[in-house]
């Protein structure tokens, strides 16, 4: 099965084959719809074959479906039929979910995206489960993504900033009894240590994840 992945950023939506040694990007931005997105990818990847699609979306996805339009990208993401725009067979899986099936190994990961926000996964022996961590209260009636995100990033400063991120990950490591936790998004490598029990993940690894999504893998 050849398989094409879709990575959607609010800077770029970047995609890979599973044929492919490179991958290829566009801009996105805050006036690209799914439609717009889908044509897109098409045209770049025209000279490619691919079977079956899987999209990384930066918002809540359940059961293939967006849940919520994203807030970096254009409108009408919810109730779009992926599969039928690409005609072919298409899964979605929320961005921070995909990144983190890529750099899973083994037993109880906790996935963490430094980024605008905090995306955040759990995978226990192999079965993903997609959360929404970031938006819940932590102090000062303050979210985690509003102290490790971008905006606690430059309301803090970088030195504060990563003692926060220390103090959150152990927070929710604990929280969710992970073996281990994997720290990607593009802001991850502004830290200058690594919390105990954390490894750097790879952006890379978002188009592993979705090749995982189609193959039998079960990570144990």
């Amino acid at each position: 099965m050849k398989i094409l992945a879709v990575d959607i950023g609010g800077t770029n939506v970047k995609i890979k084959a599973t044929e492919q040694n490179e991958a290829r990007k566009f801009p996105s931005g805050k006036e690209l719809t799914p439609a717009q997105m889908v044509h897109s990818v098409q045209e770049l990847a025209k000279d490619w074959a691919y079977d079956v699609v899987t999209i990384g979306y930066p918002g809540p996805v359940a059961h293939d479906k967006v849940l919520k339009d994203p807030a970096n990208l254009g409108k009408g993401w919810v109730g779009f039929d992926f599969a039928d725009a690409f005609g072919k067979p298409t899964k979605l899986i929320n961005d921070a979910a995909m990144q983190a099936l890529g750099s899973y190994e083994k037993g109880r990961m906790l996935f963490l995206g430094l980024g605008t926000g905090l995306g955040n996964t759990l995978i226990i022996d192999g079965v993903i489960a997609p959360m929404e961590l970031g938006h819940l209260p932590y102090k000062k009636k303050q979210s985690f993504e509003d102290f490790v995100g971008i905006r606690g990033l430059e309301r803090l400063g970088k030195k504060k900033w990563q003692d926060e991120v220390f103090k959150v990950v152990k927070m929710l490591k604990e929280a969710v009894i992970a073996d281990y936790v994997v720290l990607g998004g593009g802001n991850s490598k502004k830290l200058t240590s690594l919390p105990e029990g954390c490894r750097l993940g790879n952006n890379e690894n978002a188009f592993i994840g979705g090749f995982r999504l189609w193959q039998d893998y079960g990570g144990k």
